[in-house]
């Protein structure tokens, strides 16, 4: 039975209201710590969340504009570059917990929860981007050269974490600088040996992202409305 058939984009209307009442969720408890400190320093975590909704939506409009145009017109190339390109922040926001070391607090404990609470809502969000753009491609491809691409695509958000949290560049910086982060990276594969931890937090997040992508497909594939 075709993808198509199987998971049509209403079927996750339900989910996308879940991730909206979980981005609420997430910023009640941002307001709760600023009730609790006035200089709460997280508010940064409400604009990454915004940013991890911008991949969703834009798969969403992807799908409306494949139903009508084929993927190689110029809006469905335009709308899958700019969904490549913010994808990355959905899942970048798992290194945010970094900032628990950086933050004064009153209570460790809430902090940790209340990044919890963005963190699984913007992991959410990617995946189910993801999950979506990878039922567009099993229509029109082969189920190998689907996952494989889909492998690729994990990858490249990999190494785009590692450019924004280590290198500090960011979704803009691809389209207003690409030769500067061209420049960046290739300096440091000319120096692979003195920038080893490029490596291996680029592998880290693609082993991360990878095995839990893999579990919620295998998820979606048992569900009952998936039979």
């Amino acid at each position: 039975m075709a993808l198509s058939k199987r998971y049509p984009t209403e079927k996750f209307l339900p989910l996308a209201s879940s991730l909206l009442l979980a981005s609420l969720a997430s910023i009640v408890l941002y307001i709760g710590g600023v009730i609790r400190d006035p200089y709460y320093g997280y508010g940064y975590m409400v604009w990454n969340l915004f940013l991890a909704w911008v991949p969703l939506l834009l798969i969403v409009w992807l799908r409306q504009i494949l139903k009508r145009k084929r993927w190689s017109s110029w809006q469905g190339i335009t709308l899958s570059v700019l969904w490549l390109g913010f994808l990355p922040n959905s899942f970048y926001m798992i290194s945010d917990y970094i900032h628990l070391e950086d933050q004064p607090s009153i209570d460790v404990l809430y902090d940790a929860v209340m990044l919890t609470s963005f963190v699984l809502t913007g992991l959410f969000l990617g995946y189910l981007s993801l999950y979506l753009f990878h039922n567009e491609l099993s229509k029109r491809l082969p189920a190998r050269s689907a996952r494989r691409i889909i492998s690729i695509i994990i990858f490249m958000c990999s190494i785009a974490i590692y450019l924004g949290r280590d290198l500090r560049w960011n979704t803009w910086d691809l389209f207003v600088n690409p030769a500067g982060i061209l420049f960046d990276v290739s300096d440091r594969l000319i120096t692979s040996q003195s920038n080893s931890q490029m490596f291996i937090t680029i592998f880290s997040f693609y082993l991360l992202l990878g095995t839990i992508y893999i579990i919620i497909r295998n998820i979606a594939h048992q569900s009952p409305s998936a039979k």
